[in-house]
């Protein structure tokens, strides 16, 4: 593969809801391209982007695949992204690194949420992008009714490029209204050939040629005048003005084709380039210079100190650690010594490659604002900086959304708990939206991420790649014990069997606390010795670990040694922490103990009309209702609390009430007192566990 300037580059993130086509659109300009003979089929599970187990058994992306095409002396480097939500760690890792985006629709399903969260993303980080039209070929497909829908949804910048030639099993082709020319897929060719328009053609494409040329005005002041003096646009002013509106944003073709059939393949590889920015056409790159904590820009070329960002990481059982980088500056070169800004770690930079899929392409070299690959960076992580080390510089690091699912993972073999967590610290290697902590209380492993279905990914991954099996299951709750009332108890320890015994006997009032725990001593007289106070306090710090009700801590109470009494040859420290277990058990149990449950603090972006659902769910879970607040995109901001024993599967819930369009965070608040029906049966459930 050659190497190519930055300016002969495109870096595009193709997006979308999951089953809308990128990745069968991806196999099309393959073999458009002349990359591939013949295109793979995901029911086939043989394309070049989803080549993980994973992805052909369930026959979905995943992962984010790098498929770099070369087509007319230019390169592209396609991000293949999941459409499916709980991978979306995976779309913001490839937008870090994309100049440009293409969000795939499926012409017979319209709208979907994936495609509505792609729109959004893109907006965020301000991504020129186009919108293509999948699947034309498809039953009941109104298109002029879909473009009136996108415009409703997405505003007037949707302008569409295409009207298409025939309809379902007959669609054919499309009129491009840039260039006024009609292009017909030839099947034998494997190429649209161009075609004159037919007069009823020119007729139906009047109105959308017209919002064409009204965005072209707007792109310029002097093409504004010179659109309401009524003068013509030229062919290069037309395709200018177009350009400029994509790159800031203004202006989102609508491009149509079918990727089963290949047509208009050629056509996007085309436009992608006409207008979709290089990585030199927008703003120039900037980071943190660590020596002096000031911000540098870089510029996108050769010339300039290397410096690079790893966007993605991927953890091979064969091959060990790729990284995947994009270089911001300079030239990375096979043998070259980096350092690393994050980690000030110097790293050995062996074999470089390009990705396609699996495919590893070597290079001798990845020039400024291309995408590449190198293996056994050991101290790097994704979203590190990696750079010339006289002249470091830090990137904004990827952003991942946190993980609001969370699963207690337990390996059916016992002898696989060192294996369980070597594996799992790989696997967080690859993917940031997950997270791996041992909850020490409940003596649990907890895994987190985005849902459901990416934790059984993990669960299959930890099985095929690293031979360890688990179970998930929900994770314990942990509660807590407190007292409500008041008590003064006797703790008396008293053992004698022959030889020396043991004694010890303590008097302790129980009170409730704001603090977790507070012993204080009140002792007159040397009713019981200095010597073994320590005793009293050390028994009765060991016991709050386990309370009488449930076995859970007992937390926010203060006890006081009042009185007790000695024997000067039986007592010792033994005997005095005992008495005060004793004592701790008979005056919690006499104080009013009651269970408290952590409440979590939770906050929901929907939109405006699920809130009827929302609001009745969050009652359902004994759940409260804070506050709402609109926000700008029209969305909702509810803030709720609700006890974490009814947030288990939130996300999944949410997702269904939302059809996945809500989000949420949630946060540990406080404790709170249980219920007296449920506190009962936490309890009834502990006692028959002990007996």
């Amino acid at each position: 593969m050659y190497n190519y300037n930055a300016d002969k580059i495109r870096n595009i993130a193709f997006l979308g809801h999951h089953s809308s086509g990128k990745t069968t659109l991806v196999e099309s300009m393959l073999m458009t391209t002349g990359a591939i003979k013949r295109k793979g089929r995901v029911e086939d599970r043989n394309t070049i982007s989803d080549f993980d187990k994973e992805e052909k058994s369930r026959e979905v992306s995943i992962y984010t695949s790098v498929i770099p095409l070369e087509w007319k002396s230019h390169k592209y480097n396609v991000l293949d992204t999941p459409g499916y939500f709980d991978f979306i760690g995976e779309v913001h890792s490839a937008l870090r690194v994309s100049k440009g985006a293409v969000i795939v629709l499926d012409a017979s399903s319209g709208i979907e949420v994936g495609c509505e969260k792609a729109w959004k993303l893109t907006r965020k980080t301000n991504t020129p992008t186009i919108l293509y039209i999948n699947k034309m070929d498809k039953e009941n497909i109104n298109y002029d009714k879909l473009v009136n829908q996108l415009r409703e949804k997405f505003g007037k910048a949707i302008i569409p490029f295409h009207i298409p030639i025939g309809k379902e099993n007959e669609f054919k082709g499309f009129v491009n209204i840039v260039d006024m020319k009609a292009r017909i897929y030839n099947k034998d060719k494997k190429i649209c050939e161009d075609a004159e328009i037919w007069p009823e053609k020119e007729v139906k494409m009047g109105d959308y040629r017209e919002m064409l040329i009204e965005s072209v005005a707007e792109s310029d002041d002097e093409l504004l005048e010179k659109y309401f003096e009524g003068e013509e646009f030229t062919e290069e002013e037309i395709h200018t003005g177009l350009r400029k509106g994509v790159i800031e944003g203004k202006l989102i073709p609508v491009l149509i084709g079918s990727a089963t059939l290949n047509v208009g393949t050629e056509t996007l590889l085309n436009m992608m380039w006409d207008y979709l920015p290089s990585p030199t056409d927008l703003e120039k790159p900037s980071g943190i210079n660590p020596k002096n904590k000031k911000e540098e820009e870089r510029n996108i070329e050769d010339e300039e100190p290397f410096s690079a960002i790893v966007f993605k990481t991927i953890a091979d059982p064969y091959l060990g650690k790729i990284s995947l980088f994009q270089v911001r500056s300079g030239v990375l070169k096979k043998d070259d010594e980096v350092y690393n800004s994050n980690t000030e770690e110097i790293e050995k930079i062996g074999n470089i490659f390009m990705l396609r899929g699996k495919e590893q392409i070597e290079v001798n070299e990845v020039h400024a604002g291309d995408i590449g690959a190198v293996s056994k960076l050991n101290n790097t992580h994704t979203g590190d900086t990696i750079c010339n080390k006289e002249n470091p510089i830090i990137y904004e690091n990827v952003y991942f959304p946190k993980p609001t699912l969370f699963m207690a993972a337990r390996p059916v073999n016992k002898n696989d708990e060192e294996k369980i967590g070597q594996a799992l610290q790989k696997l967080l290697e690859e993917d940031k939206t997950f997270s791996v902590e041992r909850n020490n209380e409940t003596k649990e492993l907890l895994i987190g991420g985005q849902g459901n279905t990416q934790l059984e990914v993990i669960k299959n991954k930890l099985k095929n790649d690293f031979g360890v099996t688990i179970e998930l299951s929900d994770p314990k709750i942990a509660y807590r014990e407190t007292i409500k009332g008041t008590s003064n108890v006797q703790g008396k320890h008293k053992k004698q069997s022959g030889g020396a015994g043991q004694y010890g006997d303590v008097i302790i009032k129980f009170e409730p606390s704001t603090e977790e725990f507070i012993f204080e001593e009140e002792i007159f007289g040397g009713a019981v010795p200095r010597q073994y106070i320590p005793a009293v306090e050390k028994g009765l710090r060991e016991s709050v670990l386990k309370g009488p009700l449930a076995g859970y801590p007992v937390v926010n109470i203060k006890s006081t040694l009042l009185d007790g009494s000695y024997h000067p040859v039986d007592s010792n420290e033994m005997a005095f922490k005992i008495a005060a277990s004793l004592a701790f058990k008979k005056g919690i149990e006499k104080a009013g103990p009651v269970l408290l449950e952590p409440i979590m603090r939770v906050e929901i972006i929907i939109p405006d009309e699920y809130m009827g659902d929302i609001m009745g769910d969050m009652n359902k879970r004994r759940g409260r209702i804070l506050g709402m607040e609109p926000r700008e995109d029209g969305t909702q901001l509810v803030i709720a609390e609700a006890p974490a024993a009814e947030m288990f599967k939130y996300t999944i819930d949410l997702k269904s009430m939302t059809q996945a369009r809500g989000t949420f965070l949630m946060e540990f608040s406080r404790y709170e007192e249980v219920p007296s029906n449920i506190s009962e049966k936490i309890v009834e459930e502990y006692k028959s566990k002990e007996a």
